[in-house]
């Protein structure tokens, strides 16, 4: 269902089917971005650990399903004042989107 904004809410499903966190964004790759980083980062973009996320869109029975890594990078040289020197970074890869028959 899309709000007002044109956000979306995506529910982070674990194996058993239970619903931890909503995440909020345009698309599926965005909330699912913002999942990523809150996994265990790895030293570098190449060491971090591939890790499953399953994000049921709120409102449909579709769950978008992706491979998330994070890793810790050196904030840049113009950063802002607020932002720390050490940064989390994330990326994901799509797999697919499955519907669920409940």
């Amino acid at each position: 269902m899309v709000r007002e904004d044109g956000k979306r809410n995506f529910a982070l499903r674990d194996s058993s089917g239970t619903e931890s966190s909503v995440f909020s964004g345009n698309t599926p790759r965005q909330a699912a971005l913002k999942a990523a980083r809150r996994l265990e980062p790895g030293s570098s973009e190449e060491d971090a650990d591939r890790t499953e996320l399953r994000l049921r869109e709120k409102g449909t029975d579709k769950v978008h399903i992706y491979d998330g890594w994070a890793w810790n990078e050196t904030a840049p040289d113009n950063k802002p004042d607020w932002m720390p020197d050490d940064i989390t970074e994330a990326n994901v890869s799509k797999k697919g989107i499955e519907h669920i028959e409940e």
